[in-house]
């Protein structure tokens, strides 16, 4: 890693998990390429994301361009929100994630990398890294990725239990690990990612810029019939929902009282017009395309600090 200083500062992208609202994400770092004129894992030094933001910042940590990646959605994230089943789902998500990804693993990375998925289990998060001075101790046994692809990775990272099934890895170690989604631990992983900077690589506070992205705040559709009929499964939607954006909030909360003097900018706007609503799940390409001009429209009013942070 850099030596980071007030002119070379170390520069987080941090990205939220959302299912399809990652179409959101892809709009706020459309801008940001175009901003910077260059792939983002040349401008930024540790790029951490959860369930959709994992996607998104594996294939940026890889080095792919932010409009490579939106093409990949529109080919895969409808397919796989339309399944029914968990089962289904784990399966279109599989496939995504092998297409995607291949054999790669976390050695691949062009610069730090966080995917964050939860421990069935123990509870307790599981956060693949490429770079073993990201190490918060066990130097000595550190394995990139903990030896798992990166397509194992990303799928237990994007595994929302119990719409999608739990994803068993197994480790360099040999230790078979159960998980979930890490939406559940930290669907807005901005804290681990400062822990990163501040504790695993030691950069002095002052010199840390921080990119916070969401997926943004909608209302909640409008069932129709058919959801009326299967009413249970749209209140399990619901909680999820509420899970993911309670959570989402209160690491943000947390980051502001703890870090309120790391340099962040949080890019996450709220939108209340009824034509707006949606969730997780959803697969209209026409409301996908409108979420990422959304996204597009939250950068405009951060471009300023955001060229103070970036240059």
């Amino acid at each position: 890693m850099t030596n980071f200083s007030a002119e070379k500062p170390c520069r987080i992208l941090s990205l939220d998990g959302g299912g399809a609202k990652g179409f959101y994400s892809l709009g706020v770092l459309r801008e940001i390429e175009g901003l910077i004129g260059c792939r983002l894992y040349e401008k930024f030094d540790l790029i951490f994301g959860t369930s959709t933001g994992a996607i998104i910042a594996s294939l940026l940590a890889l080095g792919h361009s932010v409009e490579e990646i939106h093409q990949l959605y529109k080919e895969y994230v409808p397919t796989i929100m339309q399944r029914k089943t968990p089962k289904e789902k784990s399966a279109a998500l599989e496939h995504l994630a092998r297409e995607v990804f291949k054999d790669q693993r976390f050695d691949a990375v062009k610069t730090g990398v966080g995917v964050v998925a939860t421990k069935w289990e123990i509870e307790r998060p599981m956060i693949f890294k490429g770079s073993v001075e990201q190490a918060h101790g066990r130097t000595g046994t550190f394995v990139p990725g903990f030896g798992v692809t990166i397509a194992d990775a990303v799928q237990a990272s994007c595994s929302a239990y119990p719409f999608f099934n739990r994803k068993v890895v197994t480790t360099a170690m040999g230790d078979r690990i159960e998980l979930i989604d890490g939406g559940y631990c930290a669907n807005n992983p901005t804290l681990y990612a400062i822990a990163d900077a501040l504790v695993a690589l030691q950069v002095p506070r002052e010199h840390v810029r921080v990119v916070s992205v969401g997926v943004g705040v909608y209302p909640e559709p409008k069932p129709g019939l058919k959801m009326w009929l299967a009413k249970k499964y749209l209140v399990s939607v619901q909680l999820l929902q509420k899970t993911l954006e309670i959570n989402t909030q209160s690491m943000d909360q947390l980051r502001v009282i703890l870090f309120k003097d790391v340099a962040t900018v949080r890019i996450s706007d709220t939108f209340e017009k009824p034509e707006m609503a949606t969730d997780l799940f959803e697969h209209d390409m026409d409301k996908l395309n409108i979420l990422r001009q959304r996204g597009a429209e939250s950068y405009a009013s951060r471009e300023p600090i955001l060229k103070q942070y970036l240059f």
